[in-house]
């Protein structure tokens, strides 16, 4: 790398020390202001860090990479701005005035104390299948592919720079907690979109223009029934991504991932009230509308580029492997000081997501496994207890690294593979949960366990018939949890969950009105729908109008 690049980088790790220390400087009292800032967030540094927590190694990498791959398909997921509205207009309010402190927690005041000990066990298995695996993986091969570093004291410069990622950011998240995160997320962000696009307009530039890329990926068909990388809407007899399956399932998870899962609304919580909370939301619904062209669309140009032949810097450009389309482009295209600035944004993105991982990770554990059999513990003992587990964790994801790569070829199908197993149990516990009082305490219970049951039975059969190869005899069970696609099989999954919610109901008694009070639709108060309305006003609603205008245009143009 050039002399600026080097300076760019230096002067981005000072001022992220800088904002570190700060944060560090302003004395964190007990553990609530440790994991959610003392819940004083405003709506730009909410809607900041629900961005760039979202925008991690599995964009940078991974939707880079499907780009490349498969063209438009994985679109679907990043069109999740209007799942991010749901949370803005339907969730905050039963959020905010229930006053948890996780989303298991929430989940106790719903149903019992298993289910919350359940959704706790789910969360911290999904931290270690995905977001830990995939960020540490990615990390390690973006700094390997922009580098152009094979080995460094005899060790695979992989390894060394995934590990260096994973100490970096732990130390700055251990220090500062919730704010640290929040707050380094409004330097983050800025750099991380900046730097993007720049690589979206200097490969627009040598591909030939917006026209040329058009053309060249339209003539590449992606299966029998005349479907190209560029249609969003693809055959349902698609092999990988039928329309059908791809609609309810990305909606599946798109529910589940921005409107209960820790991860991402531990920003939201962190809100000073429900006016705030809810604007942070529609800020990062916004935000979330720009990956496709940040991310998916260059992986596109890099297919486009290597298919074309093109010649970048006196050399044809040529990809290794799909997951290596956004480095690449890093590598090859940028000039001195904006490659600087480009890595400075893949290690925004990087860190960020760690640093999200890490907090909800300890808070998960802490709040909802220790402090439950500890009640007594001292402030000091929970968020040394919460750091331990931090560690644990992401020693687990480091292990579960070579299976990962043993289930997908590329990175962001494995994420929402796994992701599509986990997140139907989830998603009807709380969907039916929310919208009815009539759904019990052990119909939410045993919707979640029957979830985890089916996809963790669904993730090992892939990982042993995976290993077992061709020589797999053909059984109901491999056809069933093996051999259906994985969208159709979520969308089973879902319908399945619900249906065991809503039977168990019908025989197993309701919780208490007292206990449910102001946690579904029937059950909230006139007061409490009063306070919810005065928090919101006509700007609000115009905003979401525009933010859904911008999706339905989207699936308009590339149908």
């Amino acid at each position: 790398m050039a002399t600026l690049d080097i300076i760019v980088i230096v002067i981005f790790i000072l001022a992220l020390i800088g904002i570190v220390l700060w944060v560090f400087s302003q004395k964190q009292k007990d553990s609530g202001d440790y994991f959610l800032a003392g819940r004083d967030a405003t709506w730009l540094a909410i809607g900041a860090s629900i961005f760039a927590s979202n925008i991690g190694s599995e964009h940078l990498i991974g939707l880079a990479g499907s780009g490349a791959s498969s063209g438009m398909a994985m679109a679907h997921w990043e069109m999740h701005g209007w799942a991010i509205l749901l949370l803005a207009w339907v969730f905050v309010p039963f959020y905010s005035r229930s006053m948890v402190l996780t989303m298991p927690e929430f989940l106790e005041r719903r149903y019992n104390t298993t289910s919350r000990t359940i959704l706790s066990l789910i969360s911290l298995v999904s931290y270690v299948l995905t977001k830990v695996a995939v960020t540490v993986y990615a990390g390690g091969l973006v700094f390997k592919e922009v580098f152009g570093i094979q080995e460094l004291w005899g060790i695979d410069f992989f390894w060394i720079a995934a590990i260096g990622l994973v100490v970096i950011t732990a130390i700055y998240t251990v220090i500062g907690g919730m704010k640290s995160v929040l707050y380094t997320s409004v330097l983050q962000t800025p750099i991380l979109l900046l730097g993007s696009i720049v690589i979206l307009v200097l490969g627009l530039k040598e591909i030939g223009g917006w026209d040329q890329l058009l053309e060249i990926c339209k003539a590449t068909p992606v299966n029998d029934n005349g479907d190209t990388m560029v249609n969003l809407i693809r055959s349902n007899s698609d092999p990988d991504y039928p329309w059908f399956g791809v609609i309810v399932t990305s909606a599946v998870i798109g529910f589940w991932y921005w409107c209960t899962d820790q991860y991402i609304v531990q920003r939201v919580l962190s809100g000073r009230d429900e006016t705030q909370a809810r604007r942070g939301a529609i800020f990062g619904a916004y935000l979330k509308l720009t990956p496709v062209f940040l991310f998916l669309i260059p992986g596109m140009i890099a297919f486009a580029l290597a298919q074309k032949g093109a010649v970048v810097n006196d050399q044809i450009f040529t990809l290794v492997n799909s997951d290596a389309a956004f480095p690449t482009l890093v590598a090859r295209l940028l000039p001195a000081g904006f490659k600087g600035l480009v890595v400075c944004g893949i290690l925004a993105a990087l860190m960020s997501s760690l640093a999200s991982l890490f907090n909800s990770s300890a808070m998960l554990f802490t709040i909802d496994f220790y402090k439950k059999y500890r009640p007594q513990a001292s402030e000091k003992t929970l968020l040394y207890v919460g750091r331990m587990a931090t560690v644990i964790v992401v020693l687990l994801g480091i292990l579960w690294i070579p299976v990962m790569k043993s289930l997908g070829s590329v990175l962001y199908t494995y994420l929402q593979d796994v992701q599509s197993v986990l997140a139907p149990g989830i998603a009807s516990a709380f969907l039916l949960g929310i919208l009815s009082k009539r759904i019990t305490p052990l119909g939410g219970m045993w919707g979640l366990i029957s979830g985890f049951v089916v996809g963790m039975t669904r993730l090992g059969a892939k990982v042993y018939f995976n290993t077992v190869g061709p020589d797999a005899s053909s059984t109901w069970f491999k056809y069933l949890f093996y051999d259906v696609n994985w969208l159709f099989f979520s969308g089973g999954m879902l319908v399945f969950c619900m249906l065991v919610i809503i039977v168990v109901s019908l025989f197993t008694k309701q919780a208490p009105a007292a206990q449910i009070e102001g946690l579904t639709y029937g059950s909230s108060t006139p007061e409490q729908r009063a306070k919810s309305r005065a928090s919101w006003n006509h700007w609000d609603v115009i905003n979401t109008v525009i933010i859904l205008g911008i999706i339905v245009t989207f699936y308009w143009y590339f149908w």
